[in-house]
């Protein structure tokens, strides 16, 4: 069974529901059970987050924590999501996406990082967005690499 828990510290109103967040994160996950925490967040919170661990200044999209085990210790854990609403909002704005592709695009990408997928150099980047492809096709959404005519 995969567990999805939803924290919702936003003040944003155009959130997909919490059954969209589950359906989208249970596409993108690889194994039977899994326990994935997401939580919607604004830029301050985004902000503070991606310079604590990352190192970067400002808001980012999608942060990933996946969770270690230590050894010897089974669990079906995979980690937390941290989604910056106002990012999410900007971006599927500025490229001619639907907020909804958009938000489900940011769950699945998040959910493979907590799985190892990784887009550091390019032979990761394209089994990665090949994979993000995929799930979000079987999904109904389009190709989120795609240039759009905005």
């Amino acid at each position: 069974m995969i567990y999805v828990e939803l924290q919702n510290a936003s003040t944003s109103s155009a959130l997909p529901s919490e059954q969209q967040f589950s359906h989208w994160a249970i596409a993108a996950t690889h194994r039977e059970n899994a326990e994935i925490v997401i939580r919607v967040v604004d830029e301050e919170e985004s902000a503070d987050l991606n310079g604590q661990f990352r190192g970067k200044t400002g808001p980012t999209n999608v942060l990933s924590f996946p969770f270690l085990a230590p050894p010897g210790i089974a669990t079906d854990i995979l980690g937390d999501l941290l989604i910056c609403a106002p990012v999410v909002e900007r971006e599927a704005s500025e490229q001619g996406k639907s907020l909804q592709a958009h938000w489900a695009h940011m769950v699945v990408h998040g959910v493979l990082h907590l799985q190892g997928y990784d887009h550091v150099d390019e032979n990761e980047a394209v089994i990665m967005e090949s994979e993000e492809i995929a799930i979000l096709n079987e999904l109904g959404f389009p190709n989120p690499y795609q240039e759009t005519d905005s």
